[in-house]
């Protein structure tokens, strides 16, 4: 009896049957956005938040997109797990345009003498630095308030027009843009260092200042002096570029907007 009922509600709902079936492969793709873009995938947001934002995000995309009914012989395991990945590939494109400002403040954090001062990120839970913890916060903030969130999302709903949820290869020269996605990973060293120079300089100067010290007067400890001067010059000068470094943050992020 169960048996006819199912294969009669195909029949007479073919529309709703054809979202039900393509519901599984969309909710795969935005569980893999939401496991790897940064603003997603934090350990603070409730696991229950995470799956609810999925499930009403698939049924949107559902009623938006009108997704036809799957091939003759395609595998719901391989499409959930092609999905899946193609939504983790939007997110690790997001994770590697922010992940350069944290770099930034991973450098400041070593050139303070601070490498010993870490905290837990329950995001990665791993120990991190804590000027590289206050920047990638503040890059959130920024990516977030300049439409880092739309940008993300269209990106999702444009990669169903690039890859359909029923395609059995992911092509990347269509599905990204592989210059920018290259320039992205190889400049991360770049931005950091554009972001952390005004700190890097400074402390940079104040060793020199300190070694001319030790050569003159040999008496003075400067070995314990480093350890004073340097957290409380680096803060000081820190605060003096911080609204420049913002504006520096901002423009990087519009300017790999043509990604997404």
């Amino acid at each position: 009896m169960l048996d006819t009922i199912l294969n009669d509600f195909s029949k007479y709902f073919p529309e709703v049957n054809n979202a039900l079936s393509a519901g599984i492969p969309i909710f795969a793709r935005v569980a893999g956005l939401m496991r790897a873009a940064p603003f997603l995938q934090r350990n603070e947001i409730p696991a229950i938040a995470k799956v609810g934002f999925t499930l009403i995000f698939t049924v949107i995309l559902c009623m938006v997109l009108h997704p036809s009914s799957p091939p003759q012989g395609s595998s719901l395991i391989y499409s959930i797990i092609i999905n899946y990945l193609c939504g983790a590939l939007i997110g690790f494109i997001i994770y590697c345009v922010v992940v350069a400002v944290e770099s930034g403040g991973d450098m400041i954090n070593m050139q303070q003498g601070l490498s010993s001062a870490t905290i837990m990120d329950p995001t990665t839970s791993a120990q991190v630095s804590i000027m590289g913890r206050v920047f990638s916060l503040i890059g959130l903030i920024i990516f977030m308030e300049i439409g880092g969130a739309y940008w993300t999302f269209n990106a999702l709903v444009r990669s169903f027009g690039i890859f359909p949820i029923y395609n059995t290869a992911i092509g990347l020269d269509e599905f990204v843009n592989m210059p920018y996605l290259v320039k992205i990973t190889s400049n991360v060293l770049y931005i950091g260092l554009q972001i952390a120079s005004p700190v890097l300089l400074a402390t940079l100067g104040q060793d020199i200042i300190l070694g001319v010290i030790s050569k003159t007067a040999p008496q003075v400890n400067v070995f314990q002096m480093s350890f004073l001067f340097k957290p409380c010059l680096g803060a000081a000068i820190l605060i003096i570029v911080l609204p420049s470094a913002l504006d520096v943050i901002s423009d990087y992020f519009l300017s790999y907007a043509n990604i997404f």
